[in-house]
């Protein structure tokens, strides 16, 4: 059967057969005339595209702005007007009345000599509370002591 198909259709099959041979080497032809012909034209106009792209590929990368996030937490004191001292916090940090004292007068601004003058003791000792006072509240300098002071609501 397939044998007859073949016999039978024979003219055809060759007649469309060699149309597609014709063809494709029309084609091809037409092809090596096009690429032969505008060899420098069909180069220029693919380094024009790859140069375009390249070109908006860059313009995006360099004039997208650029913004970095950065999440700050801090803690809020909101300041009343009526002072309370937190008597947990004095005790967990083991401050003396005097030392006490000698913290709120720091937070006035006074010296170490007008701080002693003040309590009619000697600046030996006003040197030493302070020294008490920063190893107590873990700082090394006054205006660090006054902060955590007023954060931990020993003083107003």
């Amino acid at each position: 059967m397939t044998l007859n198909f073949w016999i039978r259709n024979r003219s055809v099959i060759l007649y469309g057969s060699s149309l597609a041979v014709l063809l494709f080497l029309m084609k091809w032809l037409e092809w090596r005339f096009i690429i032969i012909d505008h060899a420098l034209e069909l180069y220029a106009g693919a380094l024009a595209i790859i140069f375009t792209l390249l070109g908006i590929w860059l313009a995006i990368k360099l004039t997208r702005p650029k913004t970095n996030t950065i999440i700050v937490e801090k803690e809020v004191f909101v300041k009343s007007d009526e002072f309370v001292l937190d008597d947990k916090e004095l005790t967990r940090v083991g401050l003396s009345k005097r030392e006490l004292e000698v913290l709120q007068l720091m937070a006035q601004g006074l010296s170490n000599h007008q701080i002693a003058e003040h309590l009619f003791v000697s600046l030996n000792t006003i040197k030493t509370h302070s020294s008490k006072v920063f190893e107590k509240l873990e700082v090394q300098r006054r205006t660090q002591a006054v902060d955590k002071a007023k954060k931990l609501c020993l003083i107003p």
